[in-house]
């Protein structure tokens, strides 16, 4: 029996904090915003949008004196994930600057099996702190939510900016096209029910 009204969350249940992070007071992080997203077989739908976005955040991120760490997947040379191809390099919008790590990875949770744990520790932000992550990037159904899990998992406090996120459409089990905004939702929803927070907008991060 489906209903139109929506069950408690479990952050709610748990009683999990809901408030929305200082910029100021997080470490923001920067997922796999590569040349792969824009073109080509992995295009994302509304991909630009979301990497002017991020490049916003970004922007706002460095004013305010955030540490800022880049996510980069690497899928191996001929892909396109070739992180030493175009193709697989962090777009210029948002292109580390000097003293931002790059942190690379293969697994969709940016944690495992990386060095982003470490780095993260470096800047004073352990494993355990329940200190605030900032998460940006590509894509919202895969690396964007199993990297939220993964900072949960590990007693972080992740905070998704949906404006900076994007997929793509899917063939669901029964064959049916999950479109990409249905797909980008869904995944939003599965991170607000317990791994972390969603805002809409760079503007609606406080300060």
């Amino acid at each position: 029996m489906s209903t139109s009204t929506p069950s408690t969350t479990l952050r709610d249940v748990i009683g999990l904090d809901n408030q929305p992070p200082r910029l100021s007071e997080s470490v923001l992080i920067m997922i796999d915003l590569q040349n792969t997203y824009r073109t080509g077989v992995m295009a994302l739908d509304g991909a630009e949008e979301a990497l002017a976005a991020a490049a916003r955040l970004l922007e706002r991120a460095r004013a305010a004196g955030t540490p800022v760490v880049h996510i980069v997947n690497d899928g191996g040379e001929n892909t396109p994930y070739d992180i030493r191809a175009h193709i697989g390099s962090i777009s210029d919008e948002v292109a580390p600057v000097d003293g931002e790590p790059v942190v690379v990875k293969q697994f969709p949770n940016a944690f495992h099996a990386t060095e982003l744990e470490k780095t993260l520790a470096d800047l004073g932000f352990g494993a355990g702190s329940g200190k605030d992550l900032v998460l940006a990037g590509f894509m919202t159904h895969m690396c964007v939510t199993f990297t939220a899990q993964g900072a949960f998992n590990l007693g972080y406090r992740p905070t998704v900016v949906a404006e900076t996120t994007a997929t793509r459409a899917l063939p669901g089990p029964d064959g049916t096209v999950i479109s990409s905004a249905s797909l980008h939702t869904a995944a939003l929803t599965t991170i607000t029910d317990l791994f972390g927070l969603v805002v809409p907008t760079v503007d609606a991060l406080r300060s």
